[in-house]
């Protein structure tokens, strides 16, 4: 008891209301853009330039999103990006999930070698790889297709996919493999139904990471199939709103809360599992 009176006297210092506050302030600071870009998505071009750019509309064009989704092919894009990043995300955790398994449960000639070659793919920038990308991709006849931009995905994320997943395989016990084997389990059998579900909080990880960094990226969109309409992502699509003596700015705020969702949707949906995912110690329990 006088522990429990300890720590509740403890949390109500003035230290802990101070911690409090600031807490307060950065989730408010941080919350702001978005809560910005909500109002901004029910605006004209006039109030948001002019007569209210901060405040609520005092107008709600509804319209902006019935423009955005029937006169900009928001909807292509928007399949576009969601094809993109689930194939690119799938790829990634399979190539990641073998590969990372191979190095940190089996032995084998040169995995060391191997693992820090792939480790090496998170120091290298993407404009870095752009002109030999790009070669790549042309030679291999990919070019204006969605393994254009699916196979670079994959490529350029597998690194921190891997490094996310080696914590996790080398905290695995030794034993449960030992104890599969004894019951008759294959390799296969032992990474597919006693492994992966230890790591699921890896997966969960590498999965939101990976769909963001594809649902976002322009650089190599715009390269490898900006002249391509019918396969452009959503960042790709805001372009069309600048017009050359006009933007519809409101519509574009609306296609950018459009885009946003499932982001958003995304992380809250699975925000506990990254959190476990945090340290390697929520890998394994019980």
């Amino acid at each position: 008891m006088k522990i429990a009176k300890d720590t509740t006297r403890r949390r109500k210092g003035p230290g802990a209301v101070i911690f409090s506050i600031l807490l307060w302030l950065y989730a408010l600071v941080s919350l702001y853009p978005l809560i910005w870009m909500i109002f901004y998505s029910f605006k004209s071009n006039e109030e948001i330039f002019v007569t209210n750019p901060f405040g609520f509309p005092r107008v709600w064009q509804f319209s902006n999103y019935a423009n955005a989704w029937t006169q900009y092919d928001v909807p292509m894009y928007f399949k576009n990006s969601v094809i993109v990043g689930i194939v690119s995300v799938a790829i990634t955790i399979v190539c990641a999930a073998m590969f990372t398994f191979a190095v940190a449960r089996l032995r084998w000639r040169g995995q060391e070698t191997a693992r820090t070659f792939i480790a090496l793919g998170m120091f290298i920038p993407v404009q870095a790889i752009m002109v030999p990308l790009v070669k790549v991709v042309s030679d291999l006849h990919l070019m204006n297709t969605y393994f254009s931009l699916i196979l670079p995905y994959a490529a350029i994320n597998l690194a921190f996919a891997c490094m996310v997943y080696y914590g996790f395989f080398k905290g695995i016990p030794r034993e449960m493999e030992e104890a599969a084997c004894m019951d008759g389990a294959t390799i296969y059998q032992t990474f597919l139904y006693i492994i992966i579900p230890l790591v699921a909080p890896a997966t969960i990880t590498i999965l939101i990471y990976v769909f963001l960094s594809c649902w976002n990226e322009f650089i190599l969109a715009n390269v490898l199939v900006g002249t391509t309409a019918k396969l452009k992502t959503l960042p790709l699509g805001v372009l069309f709103f600048q017009g050359q003596f006009t933007t519809d700015w409101g519509s574009m705020g609306a296609t950018m809360v459009i885009a946003s969702l499932p982001a958003v949707l995304l992380y809250c949906l699975f925000s506990e599992r990254v959190e476990q995912a945090m340290t390697v110690s929520g890998a394994v329990k019980g």
